[in-house]
């Protein structure tokens, strides 16, 4: 080594006494592998390891990073202030409980578990232990969202569709889960009202559960939702369009633009086009997840709340089973397997 090079030893002793904050990712997959990589570029922070059941994969994913490569997530415990868990969906809940135990603030990949009782139940622990507990759902960070969520006031009617090709990655869980939860969320975060009712429909396509689904929101406000996820279409398409008290909103992620037909006077009668104003916004394919896990790392320094809680989690989680309960009554009515 050369003279005045620090060890990698030497370099996190430095950075803990300057107070960086130490990190953590559980699971090397698709999702983890990038967790890990936002998380070692964190000014302030440093990456201290990444855990995975398979040595080889955590050992493929930390090398460059210069961090640690571990097998077991406990290995982590008193090792780190924060960690990033993006396991499969079985595993969620044992594994975020083990750090929340731990005293230890947790970012938890969607889905937030399989079961509402238990996402319940881990938000509880998380509050009484006075910890950060933030649920993945990304869509909350992208260019997108924030360009429409200032302009929502009061919406009548929202339309979304999320489709694209098959990919096994993700049919562990059914579509709902792996991708209408993004939509749900988005939803419930611009409806300021309960869903009192759902219908929907869906079926297993290529994989064991849902692949294709449709639902239909209706809130105790009035404001109907029709949320469409497939991954088993032909093309991609990604879109929401939003009715309110003379506004229309149309968010197409494909073309990255938002355009907005407003009416010029709400008093004033509309007697043809001149009423209308017409706004047309681009907006471009920022990075949701570095957002989203620096949103994280700052909420745990300055012990803030996070832009999605557990609560949040609860409550998407809680109305995708619902759709998932909806869809097997249909089909039972059916009488399709």
């Amino acid at each position: 080594m050369a003279p005045g090079t620090a060890t990698r030893e030497e370099t996190a002793r430095g950075e803990e006494a300057a107070g960086a904050l130490r990190l953590g990712v559980v699971g090397a997959g698709h999702f983890g592998r990038y967790h890990a990589q936002k998380m070692a570029a964190l000014e302030g922070a440093r990456l201290v390891a990444v855990v995975d059941v398979d040595p080889e994969r955590a050992a493929a994913v930390s090398g460059p990073l210069g961090a640690d490569a571990l097998s077991d997530h406990r290995a982590l415990l008193g090792r780190v202030d924060a960690v990033s868990v993006a396991v499969p969906a079985a595993a969620h809940y044992a594994v975020v409980k083990d750090f929340l135990d731990a005293g230890i603030h947790v970012l938890v990949e969607k889905p937030f578990t399989e079961t509402v009782a238990t996402a319940r139940k881990l938000t509880a622990l998380a509050e009484a232990k006075g910890l950060v507990l933030q649920v993945g759902l990304i869509e909350r960070f992208s260019d997108a969202f924030r360009a429409v969520a200032p302009r929502i006031a009061r919406p009548l009617y929202i339309e979304s569709i999320r489709v694209g090709p098959f990919s096994e990655r993700g049919t562990d869980v059914s579509v709902v889960l792996d991708l209408m939860i993004h939509d749900i969320d988005i939803i419930l975060a611009l409806v300021d009202a309960p869903v009192a009712d759902i219908d929907a429909v869906g079926t297993p396509v290529f994989s064991a559960s849902e692949d294709i689904a449709n639902a239909r929101l209706k809130f105790a406000n009035g404001c109907v939702a029709n949320v469409t996820a497939s991954r088993v279409s032909l093309k991609t398409e990604r879109s929401l369009r939003i009715f309110q008290p003379d506004t229309y909103i149309k968010v197409d992620h494909g073309a990255r633009s938002v355009r907005i037909a407003r009416r010029k006077d709400s008093n004033a009668p509309l007697t043809g086009p001149d009423g209308v104003e017409l706004e047309h916004l681009r907006f471009d394919q920022g990075d949701a997840l570095q957002r989203e896990i620096e949103s994280f790392a700052q909420t745990v320094a300055t012990g803030g709340v996070p832009a999605v809680t557990g609560t949040d989690g609860v409550r998407s989680l809680e109305v995708a089973h619902r759709i998932t309960a909806s869809m097997s009554e249909n089909r039972a009515a059916a009488d399709l397997p």
